[in-house]
């Protein structure tokens, strides 16, 4: 963002990208069940919020972390997340996870590292059980039913619901984009946006 330091001011010159930017960088931790809307939410949260970076849990296990999904690789897998969380976050960058991350003392992990880098705040995805299930195009839930998944959150593995988050969306009564325009509310609320 920096492009330059006027020693005769003894300040430093922003980017006229920066300059303009109206948003202050933030970390926003999507959490719920597998197909509750997180990443869709999240996508559509993109167009309100400029520069958004999206960091989807199943895009960075493809790079970042192993398919591993006992309780210790799900672990590291948030702790690596929320770590390039705040490195974005401390270099201007707001950023979106999307991940299930079900259990809670995880996400108070993640809430640790990621608000080093600034704004914090975890939004609870809340979909019933039996519409994520109905929404799952890709046949985890029937996978996880048959014993093929046999780590998968909610039916191998629990979710534990947050008990105190920032925010809950309920992507069961209300739709994607009147879910992403309830989060970006928020985030203005919190001087965010």
């Amino acid at each position: 963002m920096l492009i330059g330091f006027d020693p005769a001011y003894g300040e430093q010159i922003l980017s006229p990208c920066a300059q303009r930017r109206s948003v202050r960088p933030f970390v926003l931790w999507m959490t719920g069940l597998p197909c509750s809307g997180k990443t869709s939410a999240a996508r559509e949260l993109q167009g309100l919020v400029p520069n958004l970076a999206v960091l989807d849990g199943d895009e960075l296990r493809e790079w970042l972390t192993a398919h591993d999904y006992t309780r210790a690789g799900r672990r590291e897998h948030i702790r690596r997340t929320a770590h390039l969380a705040a490195l974005l976050c401390r270099h201007g960058v707001p950023s979106c996870v999307s991940t299930v991350s079900p259990y809670a003392e995880d996400r108070i992990e993640a809430r640790r590292i990621a608000s080093r880098g600034g704004a914090f705040a975890e939004c609870y995805v809340r979909c019933p059980q039996a519409e994520c299930e109905r929404r799952d195009a890709k046949g985890m839930y029937a996978r996880a039913r048959a014993g093929r998944l046999p780590m998968f959150t909610g039916v191998g593995d629990p979710y534990e619901e947050p008990a105190s988050p920032d925010l809950v969306v309920d992507t069961a009564r209300a739709g994607i984009a009147e879910s992403a325009g309830r989060i970006a509310a928020f985030l203005r609320s919190r001087g965010l946006l």
